[in-house]
């Protein structure tokens, strides 16, 4: 029997894996797919008044949503595993961040007039005003995605996302070919249907939700106190705010390099940040179903205070990790030329040549980052969250400093970006698995719940 129930366990990690996997797959190649006629309906001015509104938009995303999932799936796990009642975790969590989301979309209305005049284009105005509802819509479709991997239930997540794209290009392209003739008001509209995808999506999980029967022999375990998720998410948000963040300063720094001695320091930064960066993400977005199925299998085993069986959870994680990330880097290496004509079919010449060599140099990347994202997910499941936060903190600066230097050496040009960050995912993947293995090598008891009074 008991061979029987892990055979069970291990196949529904793997299912649920899987469906994340699939899922994510599916809706990033959607999204890929949707540049290629969407730059020619809107041409590259209209795209690049498109980007310009998404800075603000994914930091406070990544504020009012990003470290929610995990959060919440370990605290719904905890609460599975001792026979209470999941259902506190998942009201208490809504009740939180409709606040937290509201307060962002409230932000992205106010600073939105600033932020089109410091960008010096203000036909964009519009664009922040129908994006904002998004930051409140995608905090509250978090809770719900949460919430379900909690219960080991990644179908809703998986046929969430890829419904969020279809109905995101759908809207988005209707719009763009209808007002074609009027670039500004086609980007404005472009960005209503990111609203009216996240409010597509939200109405399903509302569905999905209406379907799950409450068992009747759970315990009533009373409700979860708020800032017990909150402990949770802030070093989750944190970490998660640490990439866009370096991003950002990335897009700042490095064109300024590589202009003091590259004629088209904009276009070999673009090849990094929009080329290759988004290509190495692709298999990565693979693997994120392995670190969303690991948080509430091995947050049941850290509630039962077994710190063997806790490593033997991450390690089996982190091995299915590096058997598809170490597959997807050696696919990347040999087969860089042909993912770029798929990918990006409009380059030729140099910037084919350039991208390829890019994506070579960074496919190694493919295989730490995904590592790096299963053991993080790991280190929330143990209620360690500002661990991830901290090495990838390190990691970050430590990327920074050595592409400041790399970049000035003209015989290194664009690739020294390229070097920086593999080198900076590989310190974060070694921290992150001494931070795992300390963490269980501790002798482990069942976290304390504290109730609240209501």
């Amino acid at each position: 029997m008991r061979s029987g129930t892990k055979n069970n366990k291990t196949r529904g990690f793997l299912k649920g894996a899987a469906w994340i996997a699939v899922g994510g797959f599916t809706a990033k190649v959607i999204g890929a797919l949707y540049r290629i006629p969407l730059t020619n309906l809107i041409g590259g001015r209209g795209l690049g008044l498109y980007q310009l509104v998404y800075p603000i938009y994914c930091l406070l995303l990544t504020v009012s949503a990003t470290g929610i999932p995990s959060s919440i799936a370990k605290l719904t796990a905890e609460r599975i595993a001792h026979g209470e009642n999941d259902h506190a975790v998942l009201k208490t969590a809504m009740r939180l961040f409709i606040v937290i989301g509201l307060v962002g979309s409230l932000l992205m209305m106010v600073f939105a007039p600033y932020l089109a005049k410091a960008q010096q284009s203000e036909e964009v105005l519009g664009g922040y005003y129908m994006l904002a509802p998004s930051v409140l819509l995608v905090s509250v479709i978090s809770v719900f995605r949460g919430w379900f991997q909690g219960k080991n239930n990644m179908f809703p997540t998986a046929v969430s996302e890829v419904t969020e794209q279809l109905v995101k290009v759908g809207v988005g392209l209707f719009f763009a070919y209808r007002l074609q003739e009027n670039m500004p008001k086609a980007v404005v509209f472009l960005l209503l249907a990111v609203s009216i995808s996240e409010l597509v999506t939200l109405l399903l999980m509302l569905g999905f939700y209406r379907r799950v029967k409450e068992p009747k022999k759970q315990k009533d375990g009373g409700m979860v106190e708020m800032k017990r998720i909150l402990k949770l998410s802030i070093p989750l948000t944190f970490s998660s705010m640490v990439l866009p963040l370096s991003g950002l300063l990335d897009s700042v720094l490095a064109p300024r390099l590589l202009g003091e001695y590259a004629t088209d320091a904009v276009a070999l930064y673009g090849l990094f940040a929009g080329g290759a960066v988004t290509v190495i993400n692709l298999p990565v977005s693979v693997c994120y179903g392995i670190a969303a199925a690991s948080v509430p299998r091995v947050a049941t085993e850290v509630s039962k205070g077994s710190g063997k069986k806790v490593r033997k959870r991450i390690f089996q994680s982190l091995g299915l990790t590096a058997l598809l990330g170490g597959l997807s880097a050696l696919g990347l290496y040999f087969f860089a030329e042909t993912a770029v004509k798929i990918v990006y079919r409009n380059l030729q010449g140099d910037e084919l040549k350039t991208l390829t060599e890019l994506i070579r140099g960074f496919s190694v990347s493919a295989l730490t980052l995904a590592c790096v994202q299963t053991l993080s997910a790991c280190l929330t499941a143990q209620g360690k969250p500002q661990h991830a936060a901290l090495s990838m903190t390190v990691a970050m600066v430590i990327k920074t400093g050595l592409y400041y230097f790399w970049l000035q050496d003209p015989a290194c040009s664009v690739f020294g970006l390229v070097y920086a960050t593999n080198i900076a995912y590989g310190v974060a993947f070694l921290f992150e698995l001494l931070y795992n293995l300390r963490a269980t090598r501790k002798k482990r008891k069942r976290p304390s719940v504290k109730h609240s009074s209501t």
